[in-house]
């Protein structure tokens, strides 16, 4: 089994929304458009296992201090590989090379993000007030059951 972590291009981006659909669907994960993750493409991280995207997420940087895992997803055929926890940690690395504060997430995995060593924080705690116009977007808004949880480089 061959894993491979890589930076997307653009040419990934229809790929990489056919992957996260059913939780955009659900309202899990936020839809992001084909522009917008274009315009952050740089932000992504891929993981694909035999050549196949297996999944990805974002580290999105919303100030100096502070940075968000975003839109993390693996596909149900590969999770039990630790792809996920691999992406968050690549996430952590990436932040530290950006000499940030913090990395932010918004989830419904409590226990996941803990077990990587992100700690819960209340919502209206977060490190420089997240812009919100995200959440404003989301179909489950304004009844969020998202945990806040950060990590501290």
């Amino acid at each position: 089994m061959e894993i491979k972590f890589f930076k997307p291009t653009v040419a990934h981006i229809k790929d990489m929304q056919a992957l996260v659909k059913p939780e955009v669907d659900s309202g899990k994960i936020l839809l992001r458009t084909e522009d917008e993750m274009a315009n952050t493409i740089r932000s992504y991280i891929v993981v694909s296992v035999d050549g196949k995207m297996a999944g990805f997420t974002a580290l999105h940087i919303h100030s100096s201090r502070l940075a968000e895992v975003r839109s993390l997803i693996i596909s149900k055929e590969f999770r039990g590989l630790k792809l996920g926890k691999k992406l968050v940690e690549a996430c952590i690395e990436e932040g530290k090379k950006y000499e940030l504060a913090q990395i932010l997430s918004l989830t419904y995995e409590q226990g996941f993000f803990e077990s990587i060593g992100f700690r819960k924080i209340e919502k209206e705690d977060i490190p420089e007030h997240k812009i919100w116009a995200d959440c404003i977007r989301c179909k489950l808004f304004p009844i969020c059951e998202e945990i806040a949880m950060v990590y501290d480089l």
